[in-house]
């Protein structure tokens, strides 16, 4: 039960921190390639770029972990990147299911810059049927609904509360906000990385 409180409380933090992902136009995507100190990183990002991170005070650390398409219920609140087909129907890449304590963040759909054509839509799930295709996922957020379908290939993750000490090389990390420092070094509050050898997929 602590565990919990203490998992839910840094989620709402980390939920008050970022009340609109379409606010954030800084993103990071990379490995983590050495750590000179506590909140300290040099990131290979995946344009092969190596950049140095500092963590601001008070920092937020959020573990992605694996889940599966049983875990996606209607009700939930859920973020979703997509791609569309040769018949514009989106298609997910990935799934990521939202703790109750971040319900509402960065609501709405939007361009998405992980591939692309790529789309993120993140809402509540309306409903979801299964089809020889998949299952589809009708997704309803203020202003509108998108109808997403979820492969067999689509990566399915959740969040859980991190831990500093599991920022280690070769872990894989996602960075959402920030700014970039005159020296090119990205200044950042929290970062959001795979545990146990995951690759953020969003």
């Amino acid at each position: 039960m602590l565990r919990r409180s203490i998992l839910l409380g840094g989620l709402a933090l980390l939920s008050a921190a970022s009340p609109s992902l379409a606010q954030e136009t800084l993103r990071l995507r990379g490995t983590i390639e050495s750590v000179s100190e506590p909140g300290n990183f040099i990131v290979k990002s995946r344009e092969g770029e190596t950049v140095k991170v500092v963590m601001t005070e008070k920092p937020i650390y959020t573990a992605m972990v694996k889940a599966s398409l049983a875990d996606i219920k209607p009700g939930q609140f859920v973020g979703a990147t997509a791609l569309p087909d040769s018949s514009g129907t989106l298609k997910a890449v990935e799934v990521h299911i939202f703790p109750e304590a971040m319900r509402g963040t960065g609501e709405g759909h939007r361009p998405w810059d992980l591939k692309p054509e790529s789309t993120m839509t993140n809402a509540s799930v309306e409903q979801s049927v299964t089809s020889v295709d998949g299952r589809t996922l009708t997704l309803k957020y203020k202003g509108g609904e998108k109808k997403i379908v979820v492969t067999p290939e689509t990566v399915v993750v959740t969040y859980d509360m991190g831990n500093a000490a599991e920022l280690k090389p070769g872990v894989g990390i996602f960075i959402s906000a920030g700014k970039k420092m005159a020296d090119g070094s990205i200044s950042t509050p929290r970062i959001t990385y795979g545990r146990n050898g995951l690759i953020p997929p969003m």
